[in-house]
């Protein structure tokens, strides 16, 4: 294996991990939405904060009448595609 598919792997491996991670903080959030979890707590606040700070784009962007379901769509369409696409970048990355 030369240094530059080496470096490339690394490089793929890394933008999967952010991805992968980034997609985890949306779908935590989803599920203590729909578990109603207590937003009084720390942890919760932050994941609350983090997924809107991630999903912001996507946020609102559906309007069904349910709020659940204007979460679930909203959030998880963010974390589907940041899954997409760092997966699909690395996968151009590996292939280089």
């Amino acid at each position: 294996m030369s240094p530059r598919h080496s470096g490339s792997n690394q490089a793929a491996t890394l933008i999967v991990v952010i991805a992968d991670v980034l997609a985890a903080i949306i779908g935590l959030w989803i599920v203590m939405y729909l578990l109603d979890a207590n937003r009084a707590n720390d942890l919760v606040a932050w994941v609350a904060d983090a997924a809107r700070f991630l999903a912001g784009w996507s946020y609102d962007l559906f309007t069904f009448d349910e709020a659940w379901a204007r979460v679930v769509m909203g959030y998880g369409l963010a974390a589907v595609v940041y899954l997409f696409v760092g997966h699909f970048i690395a996968g151009r990355l590996r292939r280089g």
